[in-house]
């Protein structure tokens, strides 16, 4: 079957810059990392595939050499040249040294551990306060019979192909010098041992699944969508936090935005409402004529800065509402204050003639 071109793998072509075929490779990684990834197998053939591509298109003397003479020069096998190579290092000299600790990336030659996730919902409340929660998860847990090694005891040899280094070498002379082409080795799949009779309790996995009640700490002023990072026995658990929405208020970081509705008499004369909080009630002072979809900010009323004692505000929209009926005498006083004399009504400009001041 014959090999798909290193270009057409990361989506770039043959004029794009090195920086544009470094960006292609990071955006693919990041979407193909099989620790990251729903589909393992799928995600470890293609990001082994965009690995093969990179070590030639990322490497100027290597790509120049492919643009030459082909695929063929390099037998199909990009990987791991003149020495080995480091995910960590391509992903830390594009400043991505967070996703190794997000997602427990540690190289070539060591286990990755065991990612989790579990997404939790609080309330509001919940979230303005901090609060403990008491999960239920399913780890893989190291086999105690075997102690991780998969097999059963005195069954485990030093890998005859690599002679235990977890790595088999290539060396091959080309036009532009000696190239050393390093894999992982087949046999022992890079862990330098083979097992020669599996364990009975794991069955050669070296892990096995275990329930475990897990006490979640949140902290107060948590925000929708983050996470907390937890290491339960070796797994990397992340929590990730949804809030409930609030039937009453809407939150834009540490702000709390309401509505509340006042009647026609408050509105004019002035006066002092309850409203309420994320704490309870409090008072807020309406000053005498308030006008409908007026915006009061009641400071320090808001959620908790996550990992401090600040507080944001909270904003209050009040509408003013308009009763649809009225009794004999309310109507004749509201006549005698507002209709004694006959005032022109004031209007404005529409919509369509603003819209001509601008044309």
């Amino acid at each position: 079957m014959a090999k798909k071109d290193y270009y057409e793998v990361l989506g770039v072509n043959r004029n794009s810059t090195q920086e544009e075929v470094k960006k292609a490779f990071r955006q693919l990684a990041k979407k193909w990392h099989p620790d990251v990834s729903s589909d393992k197998k799928l995600a470890e053939e293609k990001f082994k595939e965009i690995n093969e591509a990179f070590q030639i298109l990322g490497d100027p003397q290597k790509r120049a050499q492919y643009d030459q003479f082909g695929q063929a020069e390099f037998n199909g096998n990009g990987q791991n040249f003149s020495g080995g190579f480091n995910f960590e290092d391509i992903f830390s000299s594009f400043g991505f040294n967070d996703i190794f600790e997000k997602f427990g990336f540690r190289g070539r030659k060591e286990e990755k551990e065991s990612i989790l996730r579990y997404d939790l919902e609080i309330s509001l409340e919940e979230a303005f306060t901090g609060i403990k929660k008491n999960i239920d998860i399913s780890i893989f847990a190291e086999c105690k019979l075997c102690r991780g090694t998969g097999a059963k005891e005195g069954y485990l040899r030093e890998c005859s192909e690599c002679h235990g280094t977890g790595e088999t070498r290539l060396s091959r002379r080309t036009p532009f010098g000696q190239i050393v082409s390093v894999s992982t080795c087949s046999r022992c799949n890079g862990s330098g041992k083979r097992i020669i009779k599996e364990c009975e309790e794991c069955n050669g996995e070296g892990k096995v699944k275990k329930n475990k009640k897990v006490e979640i700490n949140i902290p107060k002023g948590v925000d929708n969508e983050q996470y907390l990072k937890i290491n339960v026995e070796n797994t990397f658990l992340y929590v990730f936090i949804y809030i409930k929405k609030h039937e009453i208020f809407d939150r834009e970081e540490n702000d709390l935005f309401c509505k509340t509705i006042i009647d026609l008499g408050t509105a004019i004369l002035g006066g002092e409402i309850t409203v309420p909080t994320i704490k309870g009630k409090a008072k807020l002072k309406i000053p005498a004529g308030t006008q409908s979809y007026s915006v009061f900010k009641m400071e320090s009323q808001g959620m908790t800065e996550l990992n401090s004692n600040k507080r944001g505000d909270q904003l209050v929209k009040v509408v003013i509402e308009i009763p649809e009926k009225l009794s004999k005498k309310q109507e004749q006083l509201i006549r005698e204050a507002f209709l004694s004399e006959k005032t022109e009504a004031q209007t404005e400009k529409g919509f369509f003639e603003k819209l001509k001041e601008f044309v």
